[in-house]
């Protein structure tokens, strides 16, 4: 009796563990194509900010900017081509971690490459926040430190 039900135990934590890596695999595939970063947010902190992304651009460079997502080699490609901005595409590789937060809420992991996706960062990346993803809109947020307390910064994609 203790075997079954060690063994329906077992089952069940490998069914569990199972479905947390379908929800991340379905959201993978949606990050398939083309996206545009239609808006920069701050929605803690209202007002105007001098932000640098990804230690490249400002906030306003990366408006309108494109993104290629291709889920089968998590590789992409970006385009910066704000107004006043150096126009330069970038490279990266991505992933979203399968593990998720209490919230259900998933982490993604954004890493600049050079045109052939080896590191130009060594072992360094970003990570974000991936608050929703559909088959047309995506949201991410990252939370970073300004005169210690925590700035959300959150920045919406369309398809």
């Amino acid at each position: 009796m203790k075997k079954i039900a060690l063994l329906i135990t077992l089952a069940l934590f490998i069914v569990s563990c199972g479905s947390t890596t379908k929800v991340a695999k379905e959201a993978r595939k949606t990050f398939d194509g083309e996206w545009t970063l239609t808006s920069i947010t701050y929605p803690n902190n209202p007002g105007n900010f001098n932000v640098t992304l990804f230690n490249e651009a400002t906030a306003s460079c990366f408006q309108g900017s494109t993104w290629n997502f291709v889920s089968n080699n998590n590789r992409g490609t970006y385009n910066v081509s704000g107004t006043g901005c150096d126009a330069t595409t970038n490279n990266f590789i991505w992933s979203i971690d399968e593990e998720n937060t209490p919230t259900g809420e998933y982490d993604f992991l954004l890493k600049p490459t050079d045109e052939k996706y080896k590191s130009t960062t060594g072992n360094q990346g970003f990570r974000l926040n991936l608050q929703s993803v559909t088959e047309n809109n995506m949201v991410w947020e990252q939370t970073v430190s300004l005169d210690g307390s925590p700035f959300t910064i959150r920045m919406n994609f369309t398809k």
